[in-house]
């Protein structure tokens, strides 16, 4: 019989067999800052970016959510009675949303205000894909838009006019709203949708896009590969003008390197070159979001590179500009 698989540190979730026969539990935790101004789409954000280190392991059923808050001191009890229901509610109705339930936690009041959690799931070996598979001729999928970062700071940069003074030639203060909001939903969205056809595509493995950038993730889910292969990344999905605010910030995010921070972003997964892009239609027709094929899999020493020159994609195109996505 073969060996239950077993994941630690270094990868999305951690996946330890149990001792009662054949199942696994699959854990994984996740906490950080407010980045976004509405308290119950952070709460929504910070459940979607626990839940996508299971999505990534290809687990869509996750059987209970514990959630963890900071409360910070440097708040008005008023501040606190109004801004800290609501990202407990977005938290709690996101949990639902993605078919778990939040049933505990831990509350601490310290300088800085945090929000995240612990989200775990015994699950059966067909039940999750091990994310080690990647052969050479498959391809790379990524499900959500890069340049978060870029429109979370460019938002913020709106108040503050010596940034905004770097920016204004290339972007317009509608543009900058725009890309915060498309952000914001993109960082809200579940990966569950995601994860579910990895089983129907045969995925051979996947990792979420989140704080070490595209290519942070992408080079670490390389290095645990079991066959000799790299990744080669050659097309960038970017939210609208942000990798024209990326070129007049003089480079400060790395957006075009892929070592832009992202937040509770896309699942990157390699998927058989012939069905991926059934996969990207299908993701499209159930959730209305587009996902891209953005690399290959080639024979190599299990590292991943953008190569020198990669193709920007707007998102949305220009066509539907004036629509949200």
């Amino acid at each position: 019989m073969a060996e239950t698989p077993r994941m630690g540190i270094g990868m999305d979730a951690s996946v330890t067999p149990l001792r009662h026969g054949g199942l696994s539990l699959v854990q994984t935790t996740d906490f950080f800052y407010p980045l976004v101004d509405d308290p119950y789409m952070m709460g929504k954000i910070a459940c979607a970016n626990v839940l996508s280190d299971l999505y990534a392991m290809g687990v869509t059923d996750c059987d209970n959510m514990l959630m963890l808050l900071g409360v910070s001191n440097k708040m008005t009890e008023k501040e606190r009675d109004i801004v800290v229901p609501m990202m407990l509610r977005g938290f709690k109705d996101h949990a639902e949303e993605g078919g778990s339930s939040v049933t505990g936690g831990q509350t601490v009041i310290n300088p800085w205000l945090t929000i995240g959690g612990v989200a775990t799931t015994v699950s059966q070996p067909n039940e999750f894909i091990m994310p080690d598979n990647a052969v050479v001729g498959d391809v790379l999928v990524l499900t959500k838009p890069l340049g978060t970062q870029v429109a979370v700071n460019a938002y913020q940069w709106l108040d503050q006019p010596e940034r905004w003074n770097r920016i204004k030639l290339v972007v317009s203060d509608d543009d900058v709203r725009k890309a915060y909001q498309r952000a914001m939903f993109s960082m809200a969205r579940l990966n569950r949708t995601g994860a579910r056809l990895m089983h129907k595509y045969n995925a051979h493995g996947a990792t979420d896009v989140t704080g070490f950038g595209l290519l942070g993730h992408a080079k670490n889910l390389a290095k645990i590969q079991k066959n000799e292969v790299s990744f080669v990344i050659h097309n960038l999905p970017i939210i609208a003008k942000m990798a024209s605010i990326s070129k007049a910030c003089g480079n400060m995010f790395g957006l075009l390197q892929g070592h832009s921070a992202e937040t509770s972003g896309g699942l990157l997964m390699a998927l058989p070159r012939e069905q991926a892009a059934a996969f990207c239609k299908d993701i499209e027709k159930q959730e209305g979001y587009q996902s891209w094929i953005i690399g290959i899999v080639e024979k190599g020493n299990r590292t991943a590179r953008i190569i020198d020159k990669p193709r920007v994609i707007e998102v949305p195109a220009k066509d539907r500009d004036g629509e949200l996505w």
